[in-house]
């Protein structure tokens, strides 16, 4: 029975704890990255699509005003692409997540009325499970709904770790900000007690 020589197996073993911590340096930055990319993406597809809407190049501006028949197109759909262009913004700075994840949601939400409102452009020969380009087109969102409910419990995830870790450093700095007061303290008592001792010399 043959036996692996002490110097090749030192040397496996290098190799193999190399190639783990190469892809332990991976795995910590896409989890760094893994919130920036689907809120950078969604981001930039709204404030497109937004675009679209307000230079009145988009596509589905026809479908969008036959949606809502209620609403004037004129009008609509040039302040729909400006509330996507708030959307996207709002996604690129980062900032108010959960409101910004809530006002897309309600928004995606709302292209599902084509759905209920325009059957016939949705589906082929009213079979619901027999969508048309158009219906796809709709249905997608549900994946732009869970990426950004995805994004926002991640960033209320993320909040909370940090929370977490300022209150451990506050518990671990205050017995030092405890300690060191009573350093102060005892070296004032001793100063104080220093200068009566030098007064009463002087007074003698």
């Amino acid at each position: 029975m043959s036996t692996v020589p002490n110097g090749r197996t030192t040397t496996r073993s290098t190799a193999v704890n190399r190639l783990y911590g190469r892809l332990d340096v991976i795995d910590q930055v896409i989890g760094r990255v893994s919130a920036l990319l689907p809120r950078g993406s969604l981001g930039l597809v709204f404030i497109w699509f937004g675009a679209l809407k307000i230079s009145n190049s988009t596509p589905v501006a026809e479908l969008v005003a036959n949606t809502v028949p209620f609403l004037p197109a004129k009008w609509f759909v040039p302040a729909l692409g400006v509330f996507e262009m708030v959307l996207g913004a709002g996604l690129l700075i980062g900032r108010g997540i959960p409101v910004v994840i809530t006002l897309m949601v309600l928004h995606l939400g709302g292209t599902f009325l084509v759905l209920v409102t325009q059957p016939r452009v949705a589906f082929n020969h009213g079979n619901p499970l027999q969508l048309t380009m158009t219906g796809e087109f709709v249905v997608k969102n549900l994946v732009l709904i869970t990426a950004g409910l995805l994004l926002m419990a991640s960033r209320q995830r993320q909040q909370r770790e940090e929370r977490a870790e300022e209150r451990v450093e506050q518990l671990v700095a205050e017995p030092a900000a405890v300690g060191l007061a009573a350093e102060v303290g005892l070296a004032a008592e001793a100063g104080l007690a220093e200068d009566v001792t030098q007064a009463a010399e002087a007074t003698a």
